[in-house]
């Protein structure tokens, strides 16, 4: 197990993570999610001990660990914009092994096919796309099988079949043995497919809610409503949310969709918030669960049953209503 314990990072005096405890289980699939500057690629440097943690401790296998060789060949981090060795495709596949005195040719065959890199072995840097670099350097990185393998938003320069083909390949390679892997994401519908774990990061800190419907907002000082209580509007895209709250000035506004009620049309409710909209698309995961993703003036994400998407008949571009309370929005 890989985890990050009490620790608290600090960039020129500002701290950027806070975090009690993040651990990677052995074997395990964890999707990191949140908005730019939320800290997800900081947490990766410092599990691959790139960085050292301004305070708290990172360890393994319950004991504290160090930027040592014997790390490295257990821990790997391939960072958004890799940077790939001179020499071809090939050769860069070959590095690891042959730093470690390892000659494998059917290895390389092996990772090359299942990352559909066959064609580009004899390839130079130059002579690849962006994506085919994000493949190469994920490739190079799993020949050496770590024990863990950190990854930052390894298909963010990919289309859609190359970004289905590493994430076949990465999971061929957890059913042969007890890889574990923690990837940075801005796809929401990749990590919920990918992992068996999302986590989502807001300001440094793990978020109590789920990875969806996370905002950058400015809470007004004033409030309205009778008796002087503290329901303010807060503006979210081209709309504006009513929560309950003390705060004020920046924050974070996080809804869960399991509290927005889906309709398609308004119904009679002690709801404050209802938006109506056009469905942007339905994704459907394990359990007969269904994530309706929606633009009301914001883009929202909630949740239904298989069985309540049918008898609401959504479809992507039909008109939806999401309702939800003032209480339901957590402000952090």
């Amino acid at each position: 197990m890989l985890e990050l314990v009490g620790v608290r990072h600090r960039y020129d005096g500002r701290i950027v993570l806070d975090l009690e405890r993040f651990a990677v289980a052995s074997g395990a699939a964890v999707a990191i999610v949140g908005p730019n500057g939320s800290g997800k690629s900081t947490l990766l440097r410092l599990l691959a001990l790139l960085e050292r943690p301004s305070e708290g401790e990172v360890r393994l296998d319950g004991a504290v660990a160090s930027a040592s060789p014997a790390l490295r060949r257990r821990v790997t981090l391939v960072e958004q914009r890799p940077v790939l060795f001179r020499g071809t495709v090939r050769e860069n596949l070959e590095y690891g092994l042959r730093a470690r005195g390892i000659r494998r040719t059917k290895t390389i065959e092996n990772v090359a096919e299942r990352f559909a890199l066959a064609p580009l072995l004899e390839r130079r840097r130059h002579e690849l796309s962006d994506g085919e670099v994000q493949r190469v350097a994920v490739a190079r990185a799993l020949a050496v099988e770590p024990e863990v393998l950190l990854l930052d938003e390894p298909v963010s320069s990919a289309d859609r079949a190359a970004a289905q083909t590493l994430y076949r390949a990465l999971a061929e390679e957890r059913t042969r043995r007890p890889l574990a892997i923690c990837l940075a994401s801005h796809q929401l519908e990749d990590a919920y497919r990918f992992a068996d774990d999302v986590r989502a990061l807001a300001d440094g800190r793990l978020s109590p809610i789920t990875p969806e419907n996370l905002f950058r907002v400015d809470v007004p000082r004033e409030a309205f409503g009778a008796g002087g209580g503290d329901l303010k509007h807060v503006c979210v895209g081209a709309i504006e949310i009513v929560v309950a709250t003390e705060k004020a000035g920046p924050a974070i506004l996080a809804v869960a969709p399991t509290d927005i009620f889906v309709s398609r049309e308004p119904l009679a409710s002690s709801a404050r918030n209802v938006f109506t909209g056009r469905v942007i698309r339905l994704t459907h995961h394990r359990g007969g669960v269904v994530h309706v993703t929606a633009d009301v003036g914001a883009e929202l994400v909630a949740v239904v049953t298989e069985e309540a998407a049918r008898d609401l008949a959504l479809t992507p571009g039909g008109p939806v209503v999401f309702s939800f309370k003032a209480s339901a929005v957590r402000v952090f």
